[in-house]
């Protein structure tokens, strides 16, 4: 009988320690303690049980003198270090990320920086999906949309109603969404991506579910350090912060919990940014909250900014053209290509990467412009910590060839400028990037862009890999490239009919050292790799025989 008044008791304690929890929080500006400008307040907030310290600023976007927008680092940093780097005048950190790469949206004004992860691997599947961003337009409105990117253009942000209607642990991934099902962001600004969404139309909406966030890490009961973005229906900005992980100091929210709080503040809409040790909050270089881990690098913010540092960049007048890793003025020499695993590739097809090497292995962009233009030259990469600081990117131009080196560890998924060239007709003349780097791990290739000085027209030579045959009337045996040549070379030959082919490689003395080609091949362009790696340094020969017709090429091997 004892037992059971010992129980009982038990349950009325823990009764009244329930009871006794108080949810509020208090709420006290802060702003004082700071120098900011008008338009933004901050605000601390406390409770005692459970135990909380929180904070958010209140950015008035009505106030025509400041803004919000993301930005990406060009290496991982805390945000103490971040937010003055930026000339911000204030910041939280942004979406989830790996090491220096961000796996969230990083938008600029007429740039994609860093895109939403479009499918997640769970049990070994692959899941599409479609994830938050907030953002504003290009009117300072903001708003929390889900968004899908269907390449790394701006113009391939789309906005859905709904995300993909996954449950937890979902067995079955859903197909990926299609354009037709969303609507292109074309008045988009700047935004950051992160998830889940939290609040719709003022009411909580946790879509922790439907983007995937099971088996992510990130728990949507439990008390954690968290980060979040939302907006009021009179254009405030509420951007929050709450501290955990400290068992003195405060116990962190719940997304449940994180998603009410934002309404409190009256958001009508709000999203999850990157949370746990990640969540920090400083004005200029200063810490406002405790972080879990004080110094822990991220690669994206969310900053507070003079409205004048958000605005499109002036453009650019001229004529482009864009040679991407699937196109027929584009090949690649050397084995070992891979398609890179990071978001943020240019169009449809990803990036290749490289190990770095002695130069044996490269991307060729072959210009074949139909007349004499000045061009600026663009290169694409995506941007890791594993990349090369050094990769070469070899342009033969009607002047001469030019070396220029490059940091693909940072300034990723953008154009990046680098020269401008006067480029011919000549078929010789492209832009390599080499694998002949010194520092890092892996080369990437990606896109490459021509920008005319003028808005004269620019017309490449016909796609090898498309040209009609009724186009070619006679054979032709082109100069290998490059030349001379590091272990690996392209020799280019073109037929006018079927027929069997050989193609032959002979030392200084005459001696046959390598048979490349000699069977039946059909009418039209080919190319054919050479890689000379048991050879010495020397002078060789390359000769193309079809029936009667012969024709013999010097090449120069030089290691």
């Amino acid at each position: 009988m004892q037992l059971v008044k010992n129980i009982t008791l038990s349950i009325c304690v823990m009764t009244l320690a329930l009871f006794a929890q108080d949810s509020t929080i208090t709420w006290t500006e802060i702003t004082g303690n700071y120098s900011l400008p008008a338009g933004v307040k901050v605000f601390k907030g406390t409770r005692s049980n459970p135990k909380l310290q929180a904070f958010y600023f209140d950015v008035d976007l009505n106030n025509d003198q400041i803004a919000v927008r993301s930005y990406l680092a060009s290496s991982a940093a805390n945000l103490k270090t971040l937010t003055p780097q930026f000339g911000a005048i204030a910041a939280v950190n942004g979406g989830f990320f790996s090491g220096s790469s961000s796996l969230s949206s990083v938008i600029y004004p007429g740039e994609v920086m860093a895109q939403n992860v479009t499918a997640l691997t769970r049990d070994s599947k692959s899941y599409p999906v479609i994830r938050s961003m907030f953002s504003l337009n290009k009117n300072f409105v903001p708003s929390v949309n889900w968004i899908y990117h269907f390449d790394s253009s701006v113009g391939g942000v789309y906005q859905f109603t709904q995300p993909l209607a996954y449950i937890s642990n979902d067995p079955t991934p859903r197909s990926a969404p299609s354009k037709s099902e969303g609507t292109a962001m074309t008045n988009l600004l700047t935004g950051i991506g992160g998830a889940p969404t939290l609040v719709k139309n003022g009411q909580r909406t946790v879509t922790y579910n439907e983007e995937i966030m099971w088996g992510s890490g990130v728990g949507l009961t439990g008390g954690d350090p968290r980060t979040a973005v939302g907006y009021t229906a009179d254009k405030h900005v509420i951007i929050f912060v709450a501290d955990g992980r400290q068992e003195t100091l405060s116990a962190g929210v719940s997304l449940i919990e994180l998603a009410d709080i934002l309404i409190s503040l009256g958001c009508v809409e709000g999203m999850n940014l990157d949370g746990g040790g990640s969540t920090q909050m400083t004005i200029g270089n200063a810490y406002v909250n405790s972080p879990s881990e004080q110094y822990r690098s991220i690669p994206s913010i969310l900053a507070i900014v003079d409205r004048d540092s958000v605005k499109f960049p002036e453009s650019e007048t001229g004529v482009e053209l864009i040679i991407d890793t699937e196109d027929g003025n584009c090949s690649f020499i050397g084995d070992g290509w891979i398609e890179t695993a990071n978001a943020g590739y240019y169009g449809t097809s990803k990036s290749k990467l490289n190990t770095k090497g002695t130069g044996d292995k490269q991307a060729i962009y072959r210009t074949s412009l139909d007349k004499s233009i000045l061009c600026k030259v663009y290169g694409w990469w995506v941007a890791a910590n594993n990349r090369c600081t050094d990769t070469p990117y070899v342009v033969v131009h009607a002047n001469g060839r030019d070396t220029v080196r490059v940091n693909q560890t940072t300034n990723g998924s953008k154009w990046n400028l680098i020269g401008q060239y006067n480029f011919s007709s000549d078929p010789s003349q492209c832009v390599i990037i080499s694998n002949q780097a010194t520092t890092g791990t892996y080369i990437v290739a990606d896109a490459l862009r021509l920008l005319t000085a003028d808005s004269v027209e620019i017309v490449t030579s016909v796609d090898p890999k498309t040209k009609s045959d009724n186009l070619i009337s006679t054979y032709e045996l082109g100069q290998n490239f490059p030349n001379p040549f590091n272990s690996t070379t392209l020799i280019r030959f073109t037929i006018p009919k079927a027929g069997i082919i050989r193609l032959t490689v002979y030392d200084l003395f005459g001696r046959e050292v390598k048979s490349l080609v000699n069977s039946y091949q059909t009418a039209g362009n080919h190319r054919v790799s050479f890689t000379a790696d048991d050879l010495p340094t020397g002078v060789y020969f390359y000769k193309l025989q079809a029936g009667d017709y012969s024709q013999t090429k010097k090449m120069i091997l030089m290691k």
